[in-house]
Order: C-alpha cells, then structure tokens, then sequence
C-alpha cells in the first residue's frame, strides 16, 4: 500500500525494524499501562533519532522526524505521544548546545550512547498563562538549586532516565523569581512516582505523578531562559518541534482508521481519497513548516506557522476520524475495540498545550505586529 509509504520507510531508515515489531503485535496490547512498548522503543535506538551525529546520534531532521512520528502513531499512539515528549526535551538540548551554554553537548552524548530516554515536566498552558509558567518551585544551594514540586501528568514517568523542567527560582533575599529550564537524573534522591492516569486512552505513555522533593539540582543542569516580551529562541525552537511532532503523532493515529477503510475497500473511491486529502494535505502542511525550521531566523513566526498548522490538524484529525469509523461500519465498530480506542485517543491532541483558546490572544496580537509570547 503507498498510503503511509514514505513514512513508514522512514521509520525503517532510522530504526530498523521497528516497523515490523510495532505492526506484528495488536494495537491494543501497546497501548496498555507497561505494555513494553517504550522499551522496544528503546531497544531500536529510538532515544537518540534527533541527536545530532556529531554527538553519536542518529541525525534525524525535523522534516525526518515528523515522518518518522506519523509512522509511530499509526501503529502505537501511546508511543508516539511519550516519544514526542522525550523528543521535545532533546531538541531544546541540541538548541542550548549550539548556543554553548554548558554541558548540553555531553548531555547528548549520553543519550545516544545509553539509549536514555527524558520526560518533560514543564507546565501545561493556562489562559492568559505563559506556557512555561512553572508549577515546580526552587531555591538556590551551593553548586546549584533545591527543587520541590509536583507534576502530574508526566509522560515517561517510569521509564525515564532524566527528567527536564521548568522551575520558579526564587531569591530569598529579594522574593523574586526567575524562571528555570532543568535537567534531574531520574534516580536522584527526593523524586517519588505515582499512579495518576485514569484513562485508557495513551496509558502506555506513562503520564503520571512524579514528585520532587528537596532535589538538589547542579548548577551545569540549570539554564536560564532570556528574558525578554518573546519567548526565548530555546523555548521557541523547542516548541516548534513539539507542536509540530505531536500533530504528526495524532495524524499517524487517524491514519490507522484511515488505513482500516483503504485496505478493506470501504465506502467508494471518492470517500476513500477524500480520507487521504485530507490527512496528505495536513501532512504537507506540518512537513512545509518542518523545511522552513532548516533555513528561517524568524523564530516568532516559525512557531505562529506550527501553532497553526496544530490547530487545522487538529480540525482534520476530527473529521477524519469520524468519517473513517462509519465507512468503516457498525459491525467494524462492535467487533473491533480498536475502532472506539482510536476515536477517543486521537482526541487527545486537543488537550496538548497551548489550547486553541489559550493561543488565539497571542496569536491575534502577532498577526497585528506584537511579538509572540504564549
């Protein structure tokens, strides 16, 4: 079949057989809490798909990656969702690194030769919220910070190795605070972890409770963002790849229901490309804004394109979804609870931050001439 070809070769260029190992095991035993899935993930060298080769990486670009996460999706959305937030933190290492900031460089080389996967434990977006505003709170130490806090959900939240962060740090002698991007070794003392994902929709991502408490933070793992009425170009360029991974993931997942009604003959040819324009022009929208990260400075303006490239495959992806499941049918739908599994986990790209409603203010204010701070 050609739907899905150019993404599931890309999948194989960069991690060999993980294709077959996805496909030959039912959807629905991935998606379950401890499924294994993550470390299969593991197993193929997924971890280090976007560390750059210099640092023994396997150099996948953000064109290359946004194929290789549509692929992920269609065959395990819980992957593809945990993967893109251990994604997101390495693209903003790769970013700190090519400013030379610290140990970020050695931090990748890490990845790559251990195969370490990292969760993201920034905050979610709140309205009239910066998008990084953190929930975690710290206080200087000697040699570094004392970090205490919880974040919930967490993907990876078992299988990390580290665990990246937004943090408050707050001066005692004036009160104020200054935010903070870290990097915490998962098995440093003071992090406790807890059930919190009821749903079992994306269980296999691990989005649960981890706590922190007194975790004492070094200072060559502590980054101060800009400050500045943008968003700092880390944070910028890391959410692009974020924004732009996490759309590819959930598309992937509506492209396994697209996939069901192409292969089984459903509906008539018109529905049946009507299901590929669809998914195939929100795709080339994502892989345009991909191209143009390689050459563009405008960082404001990268980031407005992935937010709305998001946002319209977010409107696809529920178009999409609905229209595949009843050519489908009824009778699919009853023998299949994959069919019902896939309708309500690709929902879930609407709960990604920023929100749509979060977004529109800072996005109305780029478009008349402000600079783009969500």
């Amino acid at each position: 079949m050609n739907f899905l070809r150019v993404e599931r070769d890309a999948l194989d260029e960069f991690l060999p057989g993980l294709d077959k190992a996805l496909a030959d095991v039912p959807l629905l035993e991935w998606e379950k809490p401890r499924s294994g899935v993550l470390d299969l993930f593991r197993e193929h060298g997924g971890p280090s798909l976007i560390v750059p080769k210099e640092y023994g990486g396997k150099g996948a670009s953000l064109l290359d990656a946004v194929r290789v996460q549509r692929a992920v999706g269609s065959r395990s959305p819980s992957l593809a969702v945990a993967s893109t937030m251990h994604h997101f933190s390495v693209a903003s290492l790769v970013e700190l690194t090519a400013q030379g900031n610290g140990l970020e460089w050695a931090m990748l080389t890490a990845i790559a030769e251990n195969d370490w996967l990292l969760s993201s434990g920034f905050a979610e977006g709140r309205t009239d919220q910066h998008i990084l505003t953190p929930t975690m709170k710290a206080v200087p130490a000697p040699g570094g910070i004392v970090v205490n806090g919880v974040k919930k959900p967490c993907s990876l939240t078992w299988s990390m190795n580290l665990m990246s962060a937004s943090v408050a740090v707050t001066d005692p002698a004036t009160g104020t605070s200054r935010m903070a991007v870290v990097l915490i070794p998962a098995d440093a003392p003071g992090i406790t972890r807890a059930p919190f994902w009821q749903s079992t929709a994306l269980a296999a991502a691990e989005s649960d409770q981890v706590t922190l408490t007194d975790v004492f933070v070094d200072d060559a793992l502590v980054f101060y963002p800009q400050d500045t009425d943008s968003m700092d170009p880390v944070q910028s360029r890391g959410f692009v790849w974020f924004e732009l991974l996490v759309s590819a993931s959930y598309l992937g997942a509506a492209g396994n229901l697209a996939e069901r009604v192409l292969s089984g003959g459903r509906g008539s040819d018109e529905d049946r490309v009507g299901l590929a324009i669809e998914l195939e022009t929100a795709a080339a929208s994502l892989e345009r804004v991909a191209l143009e990260a390689a050459t563009t400075g405008d960082d404001d303006g990268l980031l407005a394109r992935s937010l709305f490239v998001r946002f319209a495959t977010e409107r696809v992806i529920e178009r999409v979804v609905m229209a595949a499941s009843a050519l489908a049918g009824g009778m699919a739908y009853i023998s299949s609870p994959e069919i019902a599994y896939l309708l309500g986990a690709t929902r879930a790209l609407a709960f990604h931050p920023p929100s749509r409603a979060a977004a529109a203010g800072p996005l109305a204010r780029y478009l008349g001439g402000a600079a783009l701070a969500l």
